[in-house]
């Protein structure tokens, strides 16, 4: 079956592509560079053709090493209890809202979780505790100072 033109086309620049590459290697060979292939990195991160002659390395001692979480006690631990100001309080419906004016957070207050009465405007000291939604407060009550 004859060929197409075309095909024979493609088949010719591939021929022409193949022996184009062997002779650039073939130079290449001749003129000894090294391709990228044959090349190291070097002390700067440059890319050399020159193998390095020693490496540098920094000393570690063992005891600089660590391969596990610090303890609980290692850590800095923050006060839990927080001070904060009552914002949108609503005794009806039981709920309402602790603005802490350091963080500018708002944290979620409901009426099951105060100590004592309050009311929009006091000044509270309170706990937090991870609820459905985010943090709570908790044990809240009046602050004083």
């Amino acid at each position: 079956m004859a060929d197409s033109f075309e095909k024979k086309e493609r088949e010719k620049k591939r021929d022409k592509k193949r022996k184009d590459k062997a002779a650039r290697k073939e130079q290449q060979k001749l003129s000894g560079e090294k391709t990228a292939e044959f090349m190291y990195m070097g002390a700067d991160g440059q890319l050399t053709t020159e193998k390095p002659e020693s490496l540098i390395r920094e000393e570690v001692s063992l005891d600089e090493i660590q391969i596990s979480t610090p303890k609980k006690e290692d850590l800095e631990q923050e006060d839990p209890v927080k001070i904060g100001i009552v914002n949108n309080f609503n005794k009806d419906k039981g709920y309402g809202f602790i603005d802490q004016k350091e963080t500018g957070e708002s944290f979620f207050v409901h009426i099951n979780n105060v100590e004592g009465t309050i009311k929009e405007g006091n000044k509270v000291s309170f706990e937090t505790e991870k609820g459905p939604k985010g943090l709570v407060a908790v044990k809240v009550k009046l602050f004083v100072a």
